[in-house]
């Protein structure tokens, strides 16, 4: 443990700077004299028996582990107060007192805290990042792609000939007589062309044709990212790598969810909800009371669309309230919409949309506000236009199992029944079996739903489920059970029941891949064509960054929205 040197401890004291270096090594001399003159004793093993024998302890005092520790103990020595002038002493006090701020090497020993808070450690840093981001896209695994030409996508449709019962085709009786006469003539011509044969079978039809739009996402990398990640992670190629899971993740979410303005031969814009009532009521069961409420509340909603937007706003519904109690905001929902989003404001007077925060989201016609009222986040103000169509967008199975051409929607407005479990979707095929002769694959629907359906089997009112405990389980039973099929009562076909990771609560689409049709020309009833299909461009550099691209230019298309349907409004359990 080495001492300070002279000049540290003389040569700046405050009480003599003006010392030359012969008076500054005399003092240090002296009290180096002191120190080494300074008497020490030893303690043997009698000295420590005596102790104890007469009722005295012994105090040894911890071995100083500093310098300044060294010098603060050796100065409280009557012999080294001795053997210093009191000019010295005081020199050496003040010089330590300095000392103690301007140096802590003297005063502190290496820790992990010092003489960095942060330590004089090395970080076990694993490399590289982990990488904890969901990435599935059962539908775009799962739905054909197809090679698109020109800016559209065109096919025609037969809808329907005499005795389909499709189309708006009516039936007729084929029967004949002898004397039976009908009308050949060409359509528009003046005179008749009658002939002894049966009647003539009429047809239906249309034509389809499905604009192609461009997509493209981009990110882009420092150099300084780039180069200060080396030794890590290659920052260029998690880039890459995030890009392509990006645009194949929006790309899913558009298959299922995305809306094509109209003028695009899509179905537009959803309209916002009408008849919006809010009701107060007391809190039940397991709500929360408002907290935080003015007089009354003022209350706005649209209609959602999803993960791509919503309808503009409705008018404000104004309702009376106090703290304590709940709301119960309805309205009626336009065809196509997910649900509805709430925005609530309070006070004596409406504050305005400024003010009129974002409360949440409903899967079906009611939404209850609860709890304390918000405060922040998502001001009403925000929603200035209608975002649930896009020029470069195209129609999704949402919209479409929703829409004017579906063969089966209905809106549910509630739970999913228990008493008879599964009733709705059995419903639907019936309606699509009586419509089309639909015979469907798949239905999907979120998990919650999913979860509800499979609850539905274990109600008190329902006989469709039981539970047989075997000998082997009596101390170990594996509870739970899940729906993964529906058994259509209509044609006797097992119809999958699947989570999608991404379908909105509340909805759920039922779906056909073909058609119960022989010759019907449609391999797929649901296809993706793309003009080009997904490719990543990296630019070239043009500044001091990496910077990349992808790029995919197309649509998706259903040959036959009839043969699918969709249930909506189910309410959260």
């Amino acid at each position: 443990m080495a001492l300070p040197k002279a000049e540290v401890l003389f040569g700046d004291s405050p009480e003599a700077p003006q010392l030359s270096k012969a008076e500054v090594s005399t003092r240090f001399d002296e009290l180096m004299s002191a120190v080494d003159t300074a008497p020490t004793r030893v303690l043997g093993p009698q000295d420590v028996v005596k102790a104890f024998t007469e009722g005295r302890g012994i105090s040894f005092d911890q071995r100083p582990t500093t310098a300044y520790g060294a010098l603060t103990k050796a100065l409280d020595a009557p012999d080294i107060i001795k053997g210093l002038s009191p000019e010295a002493l005081a020199s050496v006090t003040a010089a330590l007192t300095d000392l103690k701020s301007q140096q802590p090497d003297l005063v502190k020993d290496i820790s992990t805290t010092s003489p960095l808070s942060s330590g004089l450690v090395a970080f076990d840093l694993e490399a590289p990042a982990k990488m904890l981001t969901p990435r599935p896209t059962p539908l775009r695994n799962r739905i054909p792609r197809k090679k698109g030409i020109g800016l559209s996508h065109r096919f025609k449709v037969i809808s329907g000939f005499t005795g389909t019962g499709t189309g708006g085709v009516g039936n007729i009786h084929p029967g004949i007589q002898d004397s039976t006469q009908t009308n050949f003539a060409p359509s528009g011509a003046a005179n008749s062309l009658n002939y002894a044969r049966g009647p003539k079978i009429s047809y239906a039809g249309y034509d389809k044709n499905v604009s192609y739009s461009q997509f493209s996402v981009s990110d882009a990398v420092t150099w300084s990212a780039q180069y200060a990640g080396q030794g890590y992670q290659d920052i260029r190629q998690l880039s890459r790598t995030s890009l392509l899971y990006s645009s194949m993740l929006l790309e899913e979410r558009m298959m299922l969810m995305g809306r094509g303005t109209s003028g695009n031969g899509f179905l537009g814009a959803l309209a916002a909800p009408t008849g919006v009532t809010a009701t107060a009521r007391s809190a039940a069961g397991s709500e929360v009371g408002i907290s935080g409420a003015t007089t009354s509340l003022y209350i706005k909603v649209t209609s959602d669309a999803g993960d791509f937007g919503q309808s503009v706003l409705t008018s404000a519904a104004t309702v009376a309230v106090t703290n304590g109690q709940v709301v119960d905001v309805t309205a009626v929902l336009p065809s196509g919409a997910t649900g509805m989003r709430v925005y609530v404001s309070t006070g004596a007077s409406d504050p305005g949309d400024g003010s009129r925060w974002y409360a949440g989201r409903s899967g079906y016609n009611t939404f209850t506000i609860q709890g304390a009222l918000p405060t922040s986040g998502t001001a009403a103000s925000a929603v200035t236009a209608d975002t649930t169509a896009y020029a470069a967008g195209y129609d999704g199975i949402l919209p479409i199992c929703t829409g004017a051409d579906s063969g089966y929607v209905n809106r549910l407005n509630g739970v999913l029944s228990t008493a008879n479990p599964g009733v709705e979707w059995q419903n639907a095929f019936v309606a699509l079996y009586t419509a089309v002769k639909a015979d469907p694959d798949r239905t999907l629907l979120n998990g919650a739903d999913r979860k509800q359906l499979s609850d539905s089997l274990k109600t008190a009112t329902s006989s469709n489920y039981r539970m047989t405990l075997t000998q082997d389980q009596l101390t170990g039973v594996t509870i739970g059970d899940v729906v993964n099929t529906i058994i259509n009562e209509v044609t006797g076909k097992g119809v999958a029941v699947e989570v999608h990771p991404w379908m909105p609560q509340g909805s759920s689409v039922i779906l056909s891949d073909s058609l119960p049709i022989p010759d019907s020309q449609v391999s797929d009833v649901w296809a993706v064509f793309n003009v080009q299909d997904l490719m990543g461009i990296d630019w070239p550099v043009s500044q001091f960054a990496f910077e990349s691209s992808s790029y995919w230019f197309g649509a998706m298309l259903c040959y036959a929205p009839a043969w699918n349907g969709a249930i909506t409004g189910i309410k959260a359990a």
